[in-house]
């Protein structure tokens, strides 16, 4: 237990630490401040020492230099328990100080305001802050030592019960915590430079030699892939669009499998331009369909595969209306549905299914960013698949070229093949996906499973394949299934028997030159 007789408050988040000093000042403590934090204080008759004053040392370089002075890091760092420690300070007549609040700049903050100059980010890079919260947790033993603002209210409650004093408990979990802030500081520091600075890109290549990431916890889930793992869902310091800004408008938490499928169902209907709808299980689409109105178009992607519908998840490009809301209470159960909006009429018609999630994203706009996948002992980093079609690319290779018709159908069976699990196949019918085969170690059975999927629906369809065909027995079964044009990317060197074989079958066939794995 440490009795708090000296504290020093610097803080950029001013939320909360009238209150805090106020009541230190209760208990007689001494309170040394800087800049605006001490005018906030003297503002609200709490008695202040500036730093300046009590360093004799004036702040300098436009207040970048205010408290790094040994009588302030050396009456943080000294041991109570050490004699030659104690000695020390009061032959340089330095007096310990027992309680630090400090909040860092707002280096995110400004890294992320539109505009911003390079100039204001670096003055943002928070120096004497650091300084001070690492020389007082490294001594929690007797330093009281608050980063976070949310501290405040369970600090005074401590001081209240313990007549101004701090547990030792309390201390050294303020101090661990202050190690997890500043490490979580730097990285968004590095992050930000590695990332803009032209020479240093130049230097490491695409990406940093080395990768430091920080994430901050939004939320623990029940559970993780199976009951018996644990989880937590997090946001990555720095980043402000994405899932993060997930707003739920009714039904059960968010599990983990939701959050994955939500993901690959928002990525997917961000490809289209016109009114869509993308149904998801277990992470691959098992629907997918674009159409002027939203209400056909989830009808569409419903009735690719009803059976592997029931308990999925949906996406939507446009706001839900009633008549979209009507449509999806009438085909069964779902898990969640996410849009980038609500009719009040439809949140008002999905009340009477309690546990559907509702789910608002307001930006679906696609975000390019590096995507980590862990391995044993490591990582994997990779830049997002954000490659598109340029039509001057694409090349006929069979005698039979595809129609107008067809191409769209192409084009738009190859934008939901980019988000199938590879071994990937997806057959449509116009912009609606009729049967989708997926995750298949061998690309024919994905075919078979696309043909056997779609039934009698596919007839006149167009493929899409993710990667090229290793031989033409695939191309047999896309005869079976009566599929009048193939996109793929070409490639193997089994080309000419593939060309040959939609030769025979009078199938014609556009390579890209773009594989789209996904793993």
């Amino acid at each position: 237990m440490i009795k708090i007789k000296r504290a020093l408050i610097s803080v950029s988040d001013k939320n909360g630490v009238v209150e805090l000093a106020r009541e230190l000042n209760n208990f007689g403590v001494e309170i040394i401040s800087t800049g605006g934090t001490a005018q906030l204080l003297k503002a609200n008759n709490i008695a202040v020492t500036e730093v300046s004053a009590y360093t004799g040392f004036p702040e300098i370089l436009d207040g970048r230099v205010k408290t790094l002075h040994p009588k302030i890091h050396a009456g943080l760092l000294a041991l109570r328990n050490n004699s030659k420690h104690m000695q020390v300070l009061d032959e340089h007549k330095i007096a310990p100080i027992d309680m630090v609040v400090v909040n860092l700049y707002p280096f995110e903050k400004t890294a992320n305001k539109p505009q911003v100059s390079s100039e204001e980010i670096i003055e943002n890079i928070d120096i004497g802050g650091p300084s001070m919260l690492r020389s007082a947790a490294k001594n929690c033993q007797s330093v009281a030592v608050i980063c976070n603002p949310q501290r405040y209210i369970q600090v005074i409650a401590e001081l209240k019960k313990n007549n101004g004093a701090v547990s030792t408990d309390l201390m050294r979990q303020l101090g661990i915590e202050v190690f997890s802030h500043t490490s979580k500081y730097d990285a968004a520091i590095y992050n930000y430079l590695s990332s803009n600075f032209e020479d240093r890109k130049k230097s490491s290549g695409v990406f940093p030699d080395e990768l430091i990431l920080a994430f901050e916890k939004i939320q623990d889930l029940r559970y993780g892939e199976n009951p018996h793992q644990q989880a937590a869902f997090y946001k990555e310091k720095g980043k402000s669009a994405g899932l993060i800004n997930l707003n739920q408008l009714q039904g059960k938490e968010l599990s983990f499998n939701n959050i994955l499928d939500l993901n690959s169902a928002t990525e997917l209907v961000k490809e289209f331009q016109g009114p869509a709808a993308v149904i998801v299980k277990h992470n691959n689409p098992c629907g997918v369909c674009e159409d002027k109105d939203l209400s056909k178009a989830y009808l569409g992607a419903w009735k690719t595969d009803k059976l592997s519908a029931f308990g999925g998840i949906v996406a939507l490009n446009r706001k839900m209306d009633l008549k979209t809301a009507q449509a999806i209470i009438k085909s069964g159960f779902l898990e969640c549905i996410i849009a980038p909006s609500f009719d009040q009429q439809a949140v008002t018609l999905f009340k009477e299914k309690k546990n559907l999630r509702l789910l608002q994203l307001d930006d679906l706009k696609m975000v390019d960013e590096s995507q980590i996948k862990r391995v044993s002992g490591g990582a994997l980093l990779q830049s997002k698949d954000l490659a598109t079609l340029n039509l001057d690319n694409l090349k006929v290779v069979t005698k039979k070229k595809p129609s107008k018709a067809e191409w769209k159908s192409l084009i738009f069976s190859w934008k939901v093949a980019k988000h199938v699990k590879s071994n990937a196949i997806v057959l449509a019918v116009g912009t609606r996906t009729v049967g989708i085969g997926a995750g298949q170690m061998s690309r024919v059975d994905s075919v078979m499973i696309a043909k056997n999927k779609s039934g009698k629906s596919s007839k006149n369809c167009c493929l899409a394949s993710d990667a090229f065909f290793p031989k033409p027995d695939a191309i047999s079964w896309a005869h079976k299934a009566k599929a009048k044009a193939i996109i793929q990317p070409g490639g193997s060197i089994a080309d000419q028997e593939i060309i040959a074989a939609c030769n025979k079958y009078k199938i014609s066939m556009v390579t890209t030159g773009i594989r789209h794995f996904k793993h």
